[in-house]
């Protein structure tokens, strides 16, 4: 549709996003009708590294193809005043203020135990599952763990398949979800006092919720993860043991094999109080938003 090319080619802002690039004959056409250059942005990945504030902003010049003399821009998402900041909804905090958990939890058909630590699971196949589940199951306080539709559900399902093993639902209830929106998960991290999450969206959405985290990055052929997953950990601060686990879950090479975290009330709110520390100190910068609309 040529109406609806010209539409998009006329927008002020464009953004490439994690190494995917505009298709070549929608930037030739942008070059013949428009009559200046729009903002042309280069999303990165999230990354705590040393490196991503050195680059974020940076120019990134267009040397070949239709567009050849315009320039782009690196914007790089990130834990620290110099980056692009997160995403953040300017209500995140009054919403969450309003949220009522165990009326919410009593929507998704789940019945709270009022004594149970609730952990959600949102993951991909973490090396450390079958052996973290024998150790929730084993913990003196009741735990629900409330398992998210999809990959957690299957690699909840294989980990007891390949151990052969059951367990008694007094001590670790394990309660599969349905297919949560984007704010139906916003609420699931809410309403627990533990959150597993993988990826970078899911991260930033668990800082954001302020309970204790664990996070299992995607994995990479080359191990890219773990020196991602070592920035991150140095940046939050977490309680020596959650590190510990961490590099366990996302099976990074320790002399501490399964590092299992004690998920008691003490260890809980140790990595909560950093969770929030990190939460509050983050909060004070603009968001990635404000990072890609302001003028270059």
């Amino acid at each position: 549709d040529a109406g609806l090319l010209s539409r998009l080619a006329a927008a002020d802002l464009w953004v490439e996003g994690f190494g995917c690039e505009l298709p070549t004959a929608f930037v030739a056409h942008a070059v013949r009708t428009r009559a200046h250059p729009p903002r042309w942005v280069n999303l990165e990945y999230l990354s705590a590294e040393d490196w991503v504030p050195r680059l974020h902003g940076l120019p990134s010049p267009v040397t070949t193809g239709p567009a050849q003399g315009w320039t782009k821009q690196f914007i790089y998402p990130g834990f620290e005043a110099t980056t692009g900041g997160l995403l953040r909804e300017p209500d995140l905090l009054s919403r969450q203020a309003g949220f009522e958990p165990l009326a919410w939890l009593a929507q998704m058909g789940v019945t709270a135990r009022p004594q149970a630590l609730r952990v959600s699971l949102f993951c991909y196949e973490p090396p450390a599952l079958a052996a973290w589940l024998v150790h929730l199951s084993q913990q003196a306080q009741p735990i629900d763990l409330l398992v998210t539709a999809g990959r957690a559900q299957q690699a909840v399902q294989a980990a007891h398949e390949a151990l052969g093993w059951t367990h008694s639902p007094e001590r670790l209830r394990c309660v599969n979800l349905p297919w949560l929106s984007q704010t139906e998960f916003d609420q699931l991290l809410w309403a627990c006092d533990v959150n597993a999450v993988r990826g970078e969206d899911s991260l930033v959405r668990a800082i954001w919720a302020g309970q204790a985290l664990v996070w299992q990055l995607y994995p990479q052929d080359d191990l890219a993860h773990h020196a991602k997953l070592e920035a991150f950990l140095k940046r939050a601060q977490l309680p020596p043991d959650w590190s510990e686990f961490h590099r366990d879950w996302n099976g990074v090479p320790s002399l501490h094999a399964h590092a299992l975290l004690p998920l008691n009330a003490h260890s809980v709110s140790q990595a909560r109080a950093r969770v929030q520390s990190l939460r509050a100190e983050l909060m004070q910068w603009p968001p990635l938003q404000a990072a890609l609309m302001q003028t270059p």
